[in-house]
C-alpha cells in the first residue's frame, strides 16, 4: 500500500486557543510560510484597516441617524482642510476651523443655560467606528443621565480627542464627551473610544482626561460601557475633575449589580 502523501498544512497544537481571541495565533504552517488562507485573511484585515483610516465620515447620515434618535445635532470641523493634511499634521486637528468656531459661538449665545455634558461624534481615525456604534451608544447610555442637562450632539470632521476641548469651552459646558474612532487594529477596524474631559478649554493635556476604550460588540459591549461612563460622569461631577485624580472603580460595582448575592459573600 503506497504511502499517503503529507497534509498540505500542518496544524499548530495551539489550534483550540483560537476561540478564546482575535489575536492571529496557532495559524498553522504550510511548509516555510502560512497557509494560503491565514495569509489571505491578513491582507483582507490590513485593507480594512487602511480604508477606516481614509474613509471619510458621512455626516449627513450620522445626523439624520441622531436627529431620528431625538438629539439635537451641530457640525463641525477642525482647522484641518483634509484628510492628507489632518494625518500628517496632528496639530490641525485639534483646533477647530474659523467657520466652525463662529457658529459654535453663534450658538452658544443663543442658549440662555448652558449644558452640563456636551458629546462630541468624531471621526478619528477610524470613521467606520464612530458611523457604526455612536448612535446605538448614545440610545443606551441616554436613560441613564436622567436629571442632566445635555447639549447638541456635535459631529466633528478631521477631529482629534484634544478638538472637543474648544467644543466643550465655547459651548460652556462643564463636561465633554469624544466619541471618536480610535486608530485601527488588525483585528478591529471600527474600534470606538470614548474620552471625557471636566471643564473643558482649550490646552488641558491627556492626563486631565478618562478614556474607555475598545466600545464594539466584539470588545466592550454598549450595555457596559454606558455603565462605566455613567460612573464616571457622576464622579466627575462629584470630585469636579477628571483625568489621573478620577479612578475607575465602575468593574466592582459592575460585578456586584451582575451577581447581587456577591454582596452577602
Amino acid at each position: 500500500m503506497a504511502d499517503q502523501p503529507a497534509p498540505p498544512v500542518d496544524d499548530n497544537p495551539w489550534d483550540a486557543l483560537r476561540r478564546f481571541t482575535n489575536a492571529r495565533i496557532a495559524l498553522g504552517r504550510a511548509g516555510s510560510s502560512l497557509p494560503t488562507a491565514p495569509l489571505l485573511a491578513f491582507n483582507l484585515s490590513h485593507a480594512q484597516a487602511r480604508d477606516a483610516v481614509h474613509q471619510p465620515l458621512d455626516t449627513a447620515v450620522l445626523h439624520d441617524a441622531l436627529r431620528a434618535a431625538g438629539f439635537e445635532t451641530l457640525d463641525a470641523a477642525s482647522a484641518a482642510p483634509d484628510r492628507d493634511h489632518y494625518l500628517r499634521r496632528p496639530d490641525l486637528g485639534r483646533k477647530l476651523g474659523d467657520t466652525s468656531a463662529a457658529s459654535i459661538a453663534a450658538h452658544a449665545g443663543a442658549t440662555s443655560e448652558p449644558p452640563e455634558i456636551v458629546f462630541v461624534v468624531a471621526d478619528g481615525l477610524s470613521a467606520f467606528a464612530a458611523a457604526r456604534h455612536a448612535v446605538p451608544f448614545l440610545t443606551t447610555l441616554r436613560p441613564k443621565l436622567d436629571g442632566w442637562r445635555i447639549g447638541p450632539v456635535v459631529v466633528a470632521r478631521q477631529a482629534r480627542v484634544a478638538l472637543g476641548d474648544g467644543i466643550g469651552e465655547l459651548l460652556r459646558a462643564r463636561i465633554v464627551v469624544v466619541l471618536i474612532g480610535e486608530r485601527p487594529g488588525l483585528s478591529s477596524p471600527d474600534s470606538l473610544g470614548i474620552y471625557l474631559t471636566y471643564e473643558p478649554r482649550t490646552g488641558r493635556s491627556d492626563a486631565e482626561r478618562n478614556c474607555i476604550s475598545n466600545v464594539r460588540p466584539e470588545g466592550l459591549t454598549y450595555e457596559a460601557a454606558a455603565f462605566k461612563l455613567h460612573y464616571l460622569l457622576n464622579e466627575a461631577r462629584r470630585l469636579k475633575l477628571t483625568g489621573v485624580g478620577l479612578k475607575d472603580e465602575s468593574d466592582a460595582l459592575l460585578a456586584t449589580s451582575a451577581n447581587p448575592d456577591a454582596l452577602e459573600n
